[in-house]
């Protein structure tokens, strides 16, 4: 049976599985990752990647190919990862060493232009070729696919939707060194933060961690702002008027009929039914598939387009 390895590295896990070309994942293990650096980042790959083999072993013959998402700037076509963030710039040819070390061909990307990958094989792309996957994780940022083919940019960089101002004012500086960014309001990370920043305005129950890395649950806001807690409240109403915002901002630009939403800040729909209330029906009357949540298993999504990347679609 024919099987692509995907390896999907986040900023606190690895996830390495199998799949078929159905996007069926045959088998899978996660390994935390935590901070680092490129350097760091390779050797992590590299001992996770051998306790895969020597535990779980393959599901029947080597992979024909390796696919492998990560954060920050890649250049897919020469297989270098060129930058985590401005402050970890390390470039990388990964996918040539791993390619080496392991025997198997190796093919990298962005990780969210990964998961779009992933959308195009085997979620919405197959209705549509032209849409947005937009993901609402950790950070925040986009894969734009138009005529089928995905937008990349000169330095690979396009997407990067996270750091643009979307018209809400909360009075929070982005850590790109703008003010009310729409990630630093309506990401994982941006609900912490706003949350640190708000929360001597508003009675709340909600828990502040004195330890800033101790990030607070975006669940938790979901649960009481379900309760009426008035700093839950605000904070779901400015992420989904940013979120609104910018959606129909990226509508304008590139006339998608597809909104594809993934990440797990909307994955269990809470906020996708927020944003849909705040979306001007004039702006969107072309988004004919509408905005919706992506099928693809969320906790997932990344592994299948690594899988996708391994593929080279």
């Amino acid at each position: 049976m024919e099987t692509y390895l995907g390896l999907d590295l986040g900023g606190t896990k690895l996830l390495i599985g199998e799949i078929d070309s159905r996007g069926n994942i045959l088998r899978y293990k996660k390994y935390d990752s935590g901070y680092f650096n490129q350097q760091a980042a390779l050797d992590i790959i590299k001992l996770s990647l051998d306790d895969y083999i020597k535990t779980v072993g393959w599901y029947d013959k080597k992979p024909l190919a390796m696919g492998v998402g990560l954060i920050g700037r890649v250049d897919p076509n020469q297989g270098i990862w060129l930058q985590i963030d401005p402050s970890r710039t390390q470039p990388i040819a990964l996918a040539k060493e791993l390619a080496e070390i392991y025997g198997i061909s190796c093919h990298i990307d962005n990780d969210v232009k990964s998961a779009t990958r992933a959308e195009r094989v085997w979620g919405f792309g197959q209705i549509s070729k032209n849409f947005i996957y937009l993901n609402i994780g950790t950070g925040i940022a986009v894969g734009t696919v138009v005529n089928g083919r995905q937008i990349r940019g000169s330095h690979f960089n396009a997407g990067e939707v996270g750091h643009v101002r979307v018209g809400v004012s909360v009075g929070i500086k982005c850590t790109c060194g703008r003010m009310d960014c729409v990630e630093a309001i309506a990401s994982g990370i941006g609900f912490d933060r706003c949350a640190r920043l708000l929360h001597e305005q508003y009675e709340t129950g909600l828990h502040i961690p004195a330890d800033r890395g101790e990030r607070i649950p975006v669940s938790e806001i979901f649960a009481l702002s379900r309760k009426g807690d008035p700093l839950c409240v605000k904070l779901v109403e400015n992420a989904s008027e940013a979120l609104a915002n910018l959606i129909m901002n990226l509508v304008r630009v590139t006339d998608p009929e597809t909104i594809v939403l993934g990440g797990g800040v909307v994955a269990d729909g809470y906020m996708h039914a927020k944003i849909l209330e705040l979306l001007n029906p004039t702006t969107m009357r072309f988004v004919t598939n509408g905005v919706v949540i992506t099928k693809l298993n969320p906790e997932f999504i990344g592994l299948l387009g690594a899988g996708a990347v391994a593929m080279n679609m």
